[in-house]
């Protein structure tokens, strides 16, 4: 990829993500405490509605950064004809890919914020010295691999759209689709990352922990939090491919008008 586009897709991806997440930020919370294992009121209802968004603040920007340089990349490294049959194949992977590398960042600090949310007394870096502690680095990436599994299920409704406006439209449409098929493994990804340390979600077993989810609380308990979710997804389509569209043209035009 030139160098422009690069930067371009750095900028424009961190800051895409910035937006939607601190925006949607109180709809992640309510969605987290309906899929909480103590359930909605007793993890915080609609109190302390920003608890953990420090963490998210934090890796917001590099997580989109890091997604949208993936899937920029893998595109170039993938050139296919605008034409060709192959061209959704080649969208799909790259999407893939880019939630792979993202995870990397998202992870930690999903784990971290999503405590937070359910435990609104304490602190962003209280809870983060915490799982140091006790769980040391593989507890900042517990429900890594559900997480995957659900981002990657999820990025395969991206595609390329010309025009800024119909990123967003199609991203919004697409994204609330994606998010209520890809709930239940939502649901377990939270379940994991909110259990405690030795106990049998913990270990972080995608099957197990859905399996849990239907023995206590039925298909209900399993697509917990879809309303929400899709709310939030919906919106942050809207949001996340339209601003980044838009930005990462501005700055590529601002890069051919410079000398």
């Amino acid at each position: 990829m030139d160098r422009p586009g690069f930067t371009a897709s750095l900028v424009a991806g961190g800051v895409a993500g910035v937006c939607v997440d601190l925006i949607l930020f109180p709809l992640d919370t309510i969605k987290t405490r309906l899929q909480s294992p103590q359930g909605f009121n007793k993890a915080g209802g609609f109190r302390g509605i920003y608890a953990g968004v420090p963490s998210a603040a934090i890796g917001s920007f590099p997580n989109a950064a890091a997604f949208f340089i993936t899937y920029e990349y893998v595109k170039w490294f993938l050139h296919t004809d605008s034409s060709s049959y192959l061209m959704p194949v080649k969208h799909m992977l790259a999407a893939s890919a880019g939630e792979v590398v993202a995870c990397l960042i998202r992870v930690p600090s999903e784990v971290v914020k999503q405590r937070a949310q359910v435990s609104a007394s304490s602190g962003t870096f209280h809870i983060f010295s915490n799982i140091l502690c006790q769980e040391g680095i593989q507890g900042l990436y517990r429900g890594y691999k559900s997480t995957v599994l659900r981002e990657a299920l999820w990025s395969w409704r991206q595609d390329h759209v010309v025009d800024s406006w119909q990123s967003a439209v199609c991203g919004a449409f697409a994204g609330g689709f994606a998010a209520a098929v890809t709930t239940p493994l939502d649901v377990a990804k939270t379940r994991i990352m909110l259990a405690k340390a030795g106990s049998s979600p913990a270990s972080g077993n995608v099957l197990s922990a859905l399996h849990g989810v239907w023995r206590t609380r039925g298909l209900s308990g399993l697509f917990a939090g879809v309303f929400p979710r899709m709310a939030a997804i919906s919106l942050g389509g809207f949001i996340f491919l339209g601003a980044y569209d838009q930005t990462r043209s501005f700055l590529l035009e601002l890069g051919r008008e410079s000398p």
